[in-house]
């Protein structure tokens, strides 16, 4: 079991089908409007934090810089990933709430 909660609740997501991973998936996730809350670990590039940044803000979706790229894919029983799209609004707030943030009502 993970002991870090928040990993713990991606992988809890993912699990349950309500989160994907990967750049291409992340993103695409955005731009459909499913994304409730994106979250790339912090050694991403550059480049791919400035993708995300800029696409979140565009869409209005959450996002959180935390962990590594090891522990994310770990965490969601995979090999390394940048970057995690949350589908379901109830495992969004839930890791929005552990990380001290705004909480959505679903819509």
């Amino acid at each position: 079991m993970c002991k870090d909660k928040i990993l713990g609740m991606l992988g809890m997501a993912r699990g349950a089908g309500k989160a994907v991973s990967g750049e291409f998936s992340v993103e695409k996730a955005v731009k459909s409007g499913k994304a409730r809350l994106v979250i790339i670990s912090k050694d991403a590039s550059d480049n791919t934090k400035k993708l995300f940044y800029n696409k979140c803000s565009y869409y209005r979706v959450p996002i959180y810089e935390y962990s590594d790229k090891i522990s994310l894919g770990h965490a969601l029983g995979q090999g390394m990933r940048t970057s995690v799209a949350v589908l379901d609004v109830n495992f969004a707030n839930n890791i929005i709430d552990k990380f001290g943030g705004h909480i959505f009502e679903s819509t």
